[in-house]
């Protein structure tokens, strides 16, 4: 009985020991404690920075799209107004196109297009070589990220869990220990006191040398844990956490460096296209460089002279006798018409008062098919134009009849390769759009002799500008032949040598352009005063002159020039005292004296 109240005063006493005294143990476990929670702050941090910088590489990538989408807004408005303001297919901007200003202007407009295509460029680079480049990084920085840090967190959790082993095999050795010892003290004793049976002191004896055996396999286990713990905490702290800073470190190097790249790429591309967008400009200040004032007005003047003559002075009307009153020429009157005619039936314009009773037929596009409702000169240019126009229609059929030939014979041939007749119809059909293109030509030809007939005789020399004599000498040659044997042309390139219709509906194959009609040569024989000589010319061409009032010349004859072009096409020209007549301009060279009036050089 007093053992056991002996032993139960013992357990107490080491109860309150344990209670008030703080084991090594417990030093551990805050050690430990305050190594995880470093160890997490350093994650957490990192964690938190990390994910900035990812955020920060999507607000950069958002902000090169709505550059790009800005560039691709911009280019669209820049070829929206291009298109606004191109020329369109009508007959008022082709009217504009022969000025110098909207030539400019035009060009500027195709110049702007390109420029706009340059900001697409700039918006497909930025797309391509950042947007794109930016989006798949940000998926594999995401992905590498979260690898490092699940590295972390495992290797953290391992070492969590070694700490724990070993501190389990710790208490259990410090638990074996404490029995081990109370189980010797109880057997020393039970073995010094006098009045216990031998069989409990052996009983003890075996107890406390069993507590022992126990307490010295728990050291064995602690001490191998220990020893596990010890190089499983260095290799943590020493190789394992900061190869993963390592890790996250260069990550974070790269995503910086990456940055860095996109941002000189997003000034290169800009400066990639800074060459083209130059040349644009450059060629928008050449364009404007070449606007000609001068070259603008002579074309505003060609266009709408009108080839009148002034009027004539309106004399004093006395009432106090009978009223005369003297006739004015106007445009559609000749001066020598208006000799023939009584002056009291002549019906006096004064042209720049004529009213027009035709305005809407005056509209660019309207008006009866031989331009009537026009004056005179712009007239003459309309039905010229109109018959350049058929002539490359008629040139445009010939082309087509002579490649049908070709391929007729081809067929004729070698029958393997097609049939020859089945070219027929359209043979057919290409020689009578021939035939009406030619009998058009006539038509119009015949207008264009009538203006000209009509025209005034006399008028200033510098009626006639040196580009429209280059104008009409190419529409001329456009008039004739391809395999014509001369090139003669005519300054208004409107006349033809006089010939039997059918010949030139039919062939149309080398027309000499003379004039048709020879003005009124015998007014101007009537004179008994002879005409001074105002230069020579060479004959280029023979001439027959069988016309009243012509002459006849030889190729190479040299003659002299007493009257110059009065803008109908004719020459009057003097072999001796006695031979003089009118020649094709045309047909001659002509070498005026300086001194003389109006005194150029007709080729």
């Amino acid at each position: 009985m007093d053992n056991a109240l002996s032993v139960k005063a013992e357990k107490e006493e080491e109860q309150k020991e344990e209670e008030h005294t703080v084991t090594p143990f417990e030093e551990n476990l805050q050690m430990l404690l305050q190594l995880k929670m470093t160890s997490a702050d350093q994650f957490d941090n990192l964690e938190k920075h990390t994910q900035w910088g990812i955020e920060f590489v999507e607000k950069y990538t958002k902000f090169v799209k709505e550059r790009s989408e800005i560039e691709v807004s911009y280019a669209k408005q820049i070829r929206n107004l291009s298109k606004k303001y191109q020329p369109k297919k009508n007959s008022r901007e082709e009217e504009e196109s022969k000025y110098t200003f909207c030539r400019a202007f035009f060009t500027t407009l195709n110049e702007l297009n390109d420029y706009a295509g340059q900001h697409e460029v700039i918006a497909e680079n930025l797309t391509s070589q950042i947007i794109t480049e930016l989006m798949r990084y940000l998926q594999e920085l995401k992905t590498e990220r979260k690898s490092h840090f699940q590295d972390g967190r495992k290797a953290q959790q391992y070492i969590e869990s070694s700490w724990k082993q070993l501190e389990s095999s710790k208490r259990r050795f410090e638990r074996d220990c404490k029995e081990a010892d109370r189980a010797q003290q109880y057997f020393e004793r039970m073995d010094a006191d006098i009045n216990v049976t031998k069989a409990d002191v052996e009983k003890a004896r075996q107890q406390a040398q069993m507590r022992h055996q126990m307490a010295s396999d728990s050291k064995s286990e602690y001490s191998s844990y220990l020893q596990k713990f010890n190089q499983e905490q260095n290799d943590h702290y020493y190789t394992i956490i900061p190869n993963i800073f390592q890790k996250l470190q260069d990550m974070e190097e790269k995503r910086i460096e990456r940055i860095g790249v996109c941002m000189k790429t997003f000034a290169e591309v800009d400066r990639q296209v800074l060459p083209i967008v130059g040349k644009c400009l450059d060629g928008m200040t050449t364009a404007a460089e070449l606007i000609e004032a001068k070259t603008d007005s002579k074309q505003v003047v060609e266009a709408y002279k009108s080839g009148f003559e002034p009027p004539g002075d309106v004399e004093f009307e006395d009432y106090g006798q009978a009223m005369k009153r003297t006739v004015s020429e106007n445009s559609l009157s000749n001066s020598k018409d208006s000799k023939e005619k009584p002056a009291g039936k002549s019906k006096t314009k004064l042209w720049p008062f004529i009213k027009n009773k035709n305005k809407l037929s005056l509209k660019l596009g309207s008006g009866p098919e031989d331009f009537s409702h026009l004056p005179p000169e712009q007239r003459r240019k309309k039905l010229q134009g109109k018959i350049d126009d058929l002539n490359k229609d008629i040139h445009k059929e010939m082309d087509q009849r002579d490649a049908l030939t070709k391929m007729k014979d081809v067929y004729l041939k070698n029958p393997q390769m097609g049939d020859p007749a089945s070219v027929d119809p359209r043979l057919s059909e290409i020689a009578q759009n021939i035939d009406k293109l030619q009998a058009e030509v006539q038509k119009f030809e015949g207008w264009l002799a009538e203006v000209e007939e009509r025209m005034p005789s006399k008028s200033d020399t510098h009626r006639r500008s040196g580009l429209y004599e280059a104008q009409s000498t190419t529409t001329v040659t456009n008039n004739c032949a391809q395999d014509r044997e001369r090139p003669l042309s005519s300054p208004d390139g409107s006349y033809t040598e006089e010939q039997n219709s059918e010949t030139q509906v039919k062939a149309n194959i080398n027309p000499t352009t003379i004039p048709t009609t020879a003005p009124d040569f015998d007014e101007d024989f009537d004179d008994d005063d002879t005409l001074p000589t105002i230069g020579t010319c060479k004959a280029l061409y023979p001439f027959e002159g069988h016309n009243e009032g012509t002459i006849a010349v030889a190729e190479g004859e040299l003659l002299y020039v007493i009257e110059d072009d009065k803008g109908d096409g004719w020459t009057r020209v003097r072999r001796n005292e006695e031979e003089e007549g009118y020649v094709p301009t045309s047909y001659i060279e002509v070498n005026l004296e300086p001194n003389a009036k109006g005194a150029m050089t007709y080729i």
